[in-house]
């Protein structure tokens, strides 16, 4: 099934160098795939997987090994922000 899967900040020098100016990848999943399982080919250090959205709905760390998405989700993920 197709999903799209954006990163955002400096998340996005970990996606394909052709993706990295719209932040956007559409993939194909298996319909089981875990969040965790999606982003694990993309190498993101788990420390700075921070907030993590399907379509728009935050998805609490520990529920990131069991949620599946379905066909055209989105999946968004930042970093830790930090501000002054």
């Amino acid at each position: 099934m197709k999903i799209t899967f954006k990163l955002f900040a400096t998340l996005t020098d970990y996606l394909p160098v052709s993706a990295r100016r719209s932040n956007i990848v559409e993939l194909d999943v298996a319909p089981d795939a875990a969040i965790s399982q999606i982003i694990e080919p993309f190498g993101l250090p788990p420390k700075l997987v921070h907030l993590v959205l399907v379509n728009g709905r935050y998805i609490e760390p520990d529920q990131r090994l069991t949620t599946t998405l379905s066909e055209g989700d989105v999946l968004a993920i930042w970093p830790p922000i930090a501000g002054g």
